[in-house]
């Protein structure tokens, strides 16, 4: 059994989300494999790492969990693949926001500087999914004051997936660590 957790842009798996569903599986469930890369920050690269980590996965048995730009991710593999995947305040379109992507960036955790280009942004639209097939696999956890992205981006394209939508909270999904146990139970199901 595989978890493979997708950390947000800019992020790093040393993240709260990240560290948090680390030690509670260590604890809760030791048997299962929880794989959280690094990303890069280009597109091209991520798909490649995305796909050389997992090659040894069995997809039927592998939940993706993908945060903001993680979630986008998931999602791709998800069709890919069809296997589970739970979003937390997902990305939907990435490359429409170049003017949030293009320039100068920093990582949070990292402090790495790099620099994106408009190709770069829109480069992710190679890992663009148009239609969900499979909106069984999904389950979508959105807090609507998201000052990063606007949930109904991803309401409106995840409807006819399980969705959670809650009222407040931020981009970072405030108090993900009580939806782990059901994280779980959705994954089985």
């Amino acid at each position: 059994m595989h978890l493979l957790y997708l950390h947000g842009y800019n992020s790093s798996p040393d993240s709260t989300k990240a560290r948090q569903l680390q030690a509670w599986l260590a604890k809760e469930y030791p048997q299962i494999d929880y794989v959280c890369p690094f990303q890069s920050p280009f597109a091209h690269k991520i798909g490649e790492q995305l796909l050389d980590v997992s090659k040894h996965f069995d997809w039927s048995n592998t939940l993706v969990i993908g945060s903001s730009m993680g979630g986008f991710f998931a999602t791709w593999l998800a069709e890919k693949f069809a296997c589970k995947a739970v979003l937390i305040n997902p990305a939907v379109r990435p490359w429409e926001a170049v003017e949030h992507l293009a320039g100068l960036q920093t990582n949070y955790h990292t402090g790495e500087t790099f620099v994106l280009t408009e190709q770069d942004a829109l480069d992710f639209q190679h890992y663009g999914v148009d239609t969900i097939s499979r909106p069984d696999n999904i389950w979508v956890l959105l807090q609507t004051a998201d000052e990063v992205l606007d949930y109904r981006q991803a309401e409106s394209f995840y409807k006819g997936c399980r969705l959670t939508i809650e009222e407040g909270g931020d981009h970072s999904f405030q108090s993900f660590e009580r939806f782990f146990p059901d994280i779980i139970r959705f994954w089985k199901s």
